[in-house]
């Protein structure tokens, strides 16, 4: 977006007064400022500055105690650069406003290595240099819950007012009590154009799935997938309603994921993964190879938190062994059938709690480590992998930080900056969670043991 387009932008638009320039955390959470209107052509300027050690805070939004990041610089500012996606409006709060999408450069002009956008910009730009394409679309689950409890609960239905007590797997009658909340949800899409296409209820009981259409574009995939976790949340609040990507906001319910597929385009956009049978091409076997070779290095980026472990259990509707197979929804790779011509393939594994552009770096990353080493995957399974004897995924959080951390792969994906600052971010938080003691340990143990 040039000045001359945002001035146009603006003056269509005379009730906005607020402009909130935002960066992406490790954690995926928006951080930044808010600007009056009057300042919006300093945000393309690069007139903004912000401590370059923002990325990295934990998920509380606290400094990470003994950073290398703030001793190194002195937790120095860094230049706050508009990434180029269009200026977007948010409108379901009182006063509509504006948000503007930054990523960090340092003093010098440099991109800063930190900041997962541009660890998934690197990663596009080295398929680039292939001449390759990839084609992204995103699939993102949710709950909404009733907020005005101590716990979160199923929402009430807005027709029957009755609290939903089942799981109702594309349920027509849920989605069409939630039309409003959908309706509204589908208009902010539209307006910042985010291309989102089939919603369906999901398992659990007021969750939901929508799903993004195949772009050219992995930047904007990501981008989209950030944007619509923000305006998901703003609209379920405007419904008096909560929204939320938990992996796992409830034991007994089915956890939410964020599965991704992917498919190669090479510079006169064919697919690169048809070969014209269901079997997929040799390059699309590589970076299948290279997506399992990968994935328990990259699992931290997958399952972030303490919460996302609860989802990856066994027989829980979410991939546990590191594995693959054509339309086999219990592998952590699924190769869809269906027309040749749209032949991909479908990462299962990272849950909603996950950063986007983290999650789509290490999926590309991983896939392109298949591609250059010409790696041959393990034979594809057919049946429940769930009760196979296979490789699988770090079983906890503490696992996973240290396969992150000890990642040969990782360095070939992430800079050597932003592995240290995620381990050094997940650490913080793994250690505060270590030292909650619940109620349920103290009703279980307290006076048995």
């Amino acid at each position: 977006m040039s000045l001359d387009n945002l001035n146009s932008w603006l003056l269509e638009r005379p009730e906005i007064e607020t402009v909130f320039a935002c960066v992406c955390d490790l954690n995926g959470t928006m951080r930044g400022k808010r600007l009056p209107v009057e300042q919006a052509a300093k945000i393309l300027g690069g007139g903004l500055r912000m401590p370059l050690s923002i990325l990295s805070v934990d998920i509380w939004g606290e400094d990470v105690e003994g950073s290398e990041l703030v001793f190194e610089t002195g937790d120095s500012d860094g230049i706050c650069d508009f990434t180029g996606r269009p200026i977007v409006l948010i409108n379901w709060t009182n006063r509509p406003s504006a948000l503007a999408m930054l990523w960090m450069l340092e003093e010098n002009g440099t991109p800063f290595a930190g900041d997962p956008r541009r660890a998934l910009s690197n990663v596009v730009d080295k398929y680039k240099e292939r001449g390759l394409t990839p084609v992204v679309a995103t699939e993102l689950e949710f709950y909404l819950y009733d907020p005005s409890g101590t716990q979160p609960q199923p929402p009430c239905s807005p027709i029957t007012d009755k609290r939903l007590g089942s799981d109702g797997a594309l349920s027509l009658d849920e989605l069409q009590h939630f039309d409003e909340f959908l309706d509204d949800v589908y208009d902010a899409c539209a307006e910042q154009d985010i291309p989102a296409d089939a919603a369906i209820s999901e398992n659990g009981a007021g969750q939901f799935e929508i799903n993004m259409v195949h772009v050219a574009d992995a930047l904007k995939a990501a981008d989209d997938a950030v944007l619509f976790k923000r305006l998901v949340r703003g609209i379920a609040r405007k419904h008096g309603l909560a929204a939320t990507f938990m992996a796992k906001p409830y034991g007994e319910r089915s956890g939410s994921g964020f599965h991704v597929h992917f498919s190669l385009e090479d510079e006169r956009g064919r697919n690169l993964f048809d070969n014209g049978g269901e079997e997929g091409s040799p390059i699309m076997l590589n970076a299948v190879a290279g997506l399992l070779a990968t994935m328990q290095e990259n699992t931290l980026t997958f399952a972030p938190h303490e919460n996302s472990y609860r989802r990856l259990l066994p027989g829980a509707h979410a991939p546990t062994s590191i594995a693959w197979g054509y339309e086999n929804r219990t592998a952590a790779i699924r190769i869809p059938g269906g027309n040749p011509k749209a032949r991909r393939i479908e990462h299962r594994v990272a849950g909603a709690d996950a950063n986007p552009y983290l999650v789509v770096a290490s999926i590309l990353g991983g896939a392109l480590v298949g591609i250059e080493d010409g790696m041959e995957p393990t034979r594809p399974i057919s049946g429940d992998a769930y009760n196979m004897k296979l490789d699988h995924l770090p079983l906890d959080w503490a696992t996973a930080i240290e396969a992150f951390r000890r990642g040969g792969y990782v360095q070939r994906v992430y800079s050597k900056r932003l592995q240290t600052m995620l381990v050094e971010s997940k650490m913080q938080e793994l250690k505060r969670f270590a030292r909650q003691v619940t109620d349920f340990e103290y009703d279980t143990y307290l006076e048995v043991v």
